[in-house]
């Protein structure tokens, strides 16, 4: 049976969202409170509009020499991110991170948010189900 996104990877998983208003200091803010790497951005009726990652923040605020406080996460961000459905299947959206240089994929069910998928989220659900096989 293959590993689909949801249940096989995500499962109840809590949403990090901020607005595209927000700033990068109140994005890290979030992140480090949650132990997430990343936050989605969505607008005033919860539908995804773009996504703020680590790495974006370091790129784009940290190495810019941009002030965390002053930045907004819609100047930072990835707009309209590329998505995952749940039905989706778990080494499809490996190989498709692979492919892109992706971390993390919101998932999405009838335009919400309902997880976000990272790398590792990925590999330990494969390498998990690869051992139940004996692999």
């Amino acid at each position: 049976m293959p590993l689909r996104i949801i249940p096989d990877v995500v499962q109840d998983q809590a949403i990090h969202s901020l607005r595209a208003s927000s700033t990068a200091q109140e994005a890290a803010r979030e992140m480090i409170e949650n132990d997430v790497s990343a936050v989605v951005v969505v607008d005033e009726h919860d539908m995804l509009v773009g996504i703020v990652t680590e790495r974006d923040m370091t790129r784009r605020v940290v190495a810019e020499c941009r002030d965390a406080d002053t930045v907004t996460l819609n100047e930072i961000m990835t707009p309209k991110p590329e998505t995952l459905s749940p039905d989706d299947l778990a080494h499809e959206a490996l190989g498709r991170m692979l492919q892109r240089d992706f971390r993390h994929l919101p998932v999405l069910e009838d335009g919400r948010v309902v997880g976000v998928v990272s790398m590792r989220n990925l590999q330990r659900a494969i390498a998990t189900y690869s051992a139940k096989l004996g692999f």
